[in-house]
């Protein structure tokens, strides 16, 4: 469809992960230096770029958003660790290390302005806060904005048990993401929350 327009847009923004990079605890992964996993959903996000690239669009510039888990009001990816902390169970997840890569809703779609009027980006862009946090820390802030006084952690085996339950996959808590946004960072991003903390805190007083 782009290929056949008489006036083709100029910015083709697809929305990817950054749930593509592999599971990293040793240091982030950027555009430029990140190593991509294995398992189903790098597949699918591999397989979902690479039909991007295959596209023919010589007058459109075509790049894939990266995109951490985005919080914001109204639910969405954080309503889970919100009941479970409102129910005692928000302790760490897991070993609890593992990182949590995340972007607000309101930045989210700031990058994607920012990104369509910087003509001078190009491929993968990573759309993450560079507020980087264990999962540990993320539960503790978590029950913090909910004002849950204390929180039980879960262990792995409970969660892979639990997600078989409900068929979802329990590395969407367990998997450490450390999703760095160099590109945004250097070239000038601003972001409205850049804190996680804070921008829980905002989140809860909205729910």
């Amino acid at each position: 469809a782009v290929a056949l327009c008489r006036q083709p847009p100029s910015t083709w923004l697809n929305a990817s992960t950054g749930t593509i990079y592999r599971h990293a605890m040793d240091g982030p992964q950027t555009e430029r230096d990140g190593e991509p996993g294995t398992g189903f959903s790098v597949d699918v996000a591999r397989a979902w770029e690479a039909e991007l690239a295959a596209a023919v669009t010589p007058g459109t510039r075509k790049i894939p958003l990266r995109i951490s888990i985005v919080l914001g009001p109204g639910g969405g990816a954080l309503r889970p660790f919100a009941t479970l902390a409102r129910l005692g169970l928000g302790g760490r997840m897991g070993p609890g290390t593992q990182k949590f890569s995340w972007i607000h809703v309101e930045d989210l779609y700031r990058c994607v302005r920012f990104v369509h009027a910087r003509k001078d980006l190009s491929g993968p862009v990573n759309v993450a806060s560079p507020d980087v946090v264990d999962n540990r820390e993320l539960m503790r802030m978590v029950r913090r904005a909910y004002r849950a006084r204390f929180g039980i952690p879960t262990p792995a085996w409970l969660l892979r048990l639990g997600a078989i339950l409900i068929r979802t996959e329990a590395e969407l808590v367990l998997k450490s993401r450390w999703v760095q946004p160099e590109k945004l960072l250097d070239a000038g991003f601003v972001y409205s929350q850049p804190e996680l903390g804070r921008a829980l805190q905002q989140i809860a007083r909205g729910a």
